[in-house]
Parts: structure tokens; sequence; C-alpha cells
């Protein structure tokens, strides 16, 4: 009997213990998810850009579309960015939902963005509300690593690229063009000679 009270003791102890364990990671990972939640608030959802370095360690790495792909960069650069698009235009966004696991962060979040300026309009601004998701690892209270991805298919980047696809196929066309006019004026003055 007293085996089995001392065994009952044992297992009481032991779940009250993963209990409490449990009950501290539930903290942390609301924690961090208010880390990114303040994040999103200050720099996208209202212009309190200042408030950067609440959120964003003295450096991170961001692993973004196009070439900022494991790049070290100083936390400023993502004011800088939201300061960006904030001088072209007024965002209405909203978090959708967050995901939290061990020191990892997902948020989708979106909205429209309305340009104040030609450039904007003609950049910047999506025809359709824009989605992204974003995942942040965070260590000690801060974001130290960055991971974007934007559905920007139905925005204006899409037809920046096929502009540029299309002027590069224009250039490479032109070149053997221009040496064919050159040849033809060539082959005119030697038959005129």
């Amino acid at each position: 009997m007293k085996n089995i009270t001392l065994i009952a003791f044992a297992c009481l102890v032991l779940n009250n213990a993963l209990a409490q364990t449990d009950s501290l990671e539930m903290v942390r990972l609301e924690a961090n998810k208010a880390i990114a939640r303040g994040f999103y608030e200050d720099l996208w959802l209202s212009n309190n850009t200042d408030n950067y370095h609440k959120y964003v360690a003295d450096t991170y790495v961001v692993h973004d579309i196009g070439d900022r792909k494991g790049v070290t960069e100083p936390a400023i650069e993502q004011k800088n960015i939201a300061d960006f698009f904030w001088k072209h235009g007024d965002f209405d966004s909203k978090i959708d939902f967050q995901i939290a696991e061990g020191d990892l962060v997902a948020t989708r979040w979106g909205g429209t963005f309305k340009s104040k300026t030609l450039f904007g309009k003609i950049a910047l601004e999506p025809r359709e509300p824009i989605s992204i998701i974003n995942v942040f690892r965070i260590e000690d209270g801060k974001i130290v690593e960055f991971w974007n991805h934007r559905h920007d298919i139905d925005t204006p980047q899409t037809l920046k690229f096929t502009l540029q696809g299309f002027l590069f196929g224009l250039a490479l066309a032109l070149v053997p063009t221009f040496f064919a006019f050159r040849l033809k004026r060539k082959l005119k003055q030697l038959r005129a000679a």
C-alpha cells in the first residue's frame, strides 16, 4: 500500500510539473505573438515607425523575395521600409491570424494601399488587397530573423517584371537588326561603286 501511495504521489507531482511547463510555454508563445502584433500595429497598421526598436534586434536576418535572402540588416531598415510606404500612401490593413510555435511566430496580414503620389500609383498600389505572410524568429523579446512571403501576383510588381522581360527581349532583338541594317547599307555602297 505504501508503494502505491508513493507512486500516486510521484505521478501527481510529475503531472503538476508538466502542467506548469505547459503554462510557461503558453505564456512565452503569447508574449512572442504580442511582440509580432506590436511590430505590425506600430509600423504597418499605423504610422508609428519610430517604435521599430521595441520589436527588432539591433541586427536581424531577412529572407525575402528577390535578392534579399539571408541578408543581415540593421534594425533601422524596417523603419526605413515602412517609412517609404507611408511616404507614398496609406494602408488599410489588418492582422488575419497568428500562429506561434517555439521561437517562431507566423502572421497572416494584409489589406489595401492607397497611394498619395504618382510613383506610388504606378509602382506600389495593388489592384486587389494584398495578403502577406511573415514568419519571425524571436530571441530575448526581439525579432532576429524575418521571412517575408507576399502574394503580390495582382500588383504592379508583376507588370514591372513583365515590362523588364519585354525590354530585355526587345534589346536582344535590336542588336541583330542593327547589324542587318549596317550590312544592307554596306552592300548598297558596294553595288553603287
